[in-house]
């Protein structure tokens, strides 16, 4: 009786949290599992997308899972992204990927005591479904997305910090600042100082941040993020705190890069 009504409830949570058309579920000896599922963004590479990231996991479309980006991109070397999980309630990791950039995956994050919900810029190579994948507790992976066109590019130009010596004195410098919001919580912004080049450029090798970690002020980690070589060159970050995540006081960015250069700073309001 347990097993049936634990298949029964999966079965129906399925089914609530998918848009229409987007899973087909099939019975086989008497568990229901996702035959197939269709791509409301039409990719011709989906497929590949799926079996690189999912492998055999569940996966379904989710209009809770909103990916806010322009249509048209004006600079494909900075195109505004927000991610937003935080109507599904459950998050445990969220995953960042564009299907046609030659370096497909672009940021992870884990929310545990923030909102799962983050804005940054990337890069694009070309006209690109830019989608998030949330992790669910269930096992199940929920996808949201957006096409961007865009002019091309910006994977395979050289940062500008490249060629300048400033980034050398000022390399992982972190510039941020704390607001309050409407609902009682908080809303960081912070900017920090990293050419972030893809080694796609002729001559400039691969260096760009790998790790971020945002805690309050007695060490209690509030969101942590990996970060891929399409993340624009000086990344910035948008994350947003519930009240209870809020202390009024400062917060810590830590972090390293993959050359080993450790970022350490704080932001305070």
């Amino acid at each position: 009786m347990i097993r049936h009504a634990t298949l029964a409830a999966l079965s129906l949570a399925l089914l609530a949290g998918s848009s229409a058309g987007a899973a087909n579920l099939q019975t086989t000896a008497g568990v229901q599992t996702i035959q197939s599922v269709s791509d409301p963004l039409d990719s011709p590479r989906w497929e590949d997308m799926r079996k690189m990231f999912f492998g055999d996991a569940p996966v379904i479309f989710d209009e809770r899972v909103r990916v806010s980006a322009p249509r048209i991109a004006e600079d494909s070397m900075n195109v505004p992204v927000t991610v937003d999980a935080s109507a599904l309630g459950d998050a445990r990791s969220v995953l960042v990927f564009a299907d046609f950039n030659p370096i497909i995956k672009v940021l992870e994050f884990q929310a545990t005591h923030a909102r799962p919900s983050l804005g940054f810029r990337l890069k694009l190579q070309q006209s690109s479904p830019v989608r998030a994948a949330v992790l669910g507790s269930d096992g199940i992976w929920r996808v949201g997305g957006a096409w961007i066109t865009a002019t091309g590019g910006g994977c395979t130009l050289p940062s500008t910090g490249s060629s300048s010596p400033e980034w050398q004195e000022r390399l992982n410098e972190v510039n941020g600042r704390i607001w309050s919001r409407v609902d009682g919580g908080e809303r960081v912004r912070m900017r920090i100082i990293h050419p972030m080049d893809t080694g796609l450029a002729a001559g400039i090798p691969v260096f760009h941040i790998e790790d971020l970690a945002l805690a309050d002020s007695a060490g209690r980690k509030l969101i942590e993020i990996q970060t891929f070589e399409p993340v624009s060159e000086n990344p910035s970050f948008t994350i947003d705190l519930p009240p209870e995540a809020t202390s009024g006081g400062r917060l810590h960015v830590s972090g390293r890069d993959n050359n080993g250069n450790r970022i350490d700073a704080w932001v305070t309001p």
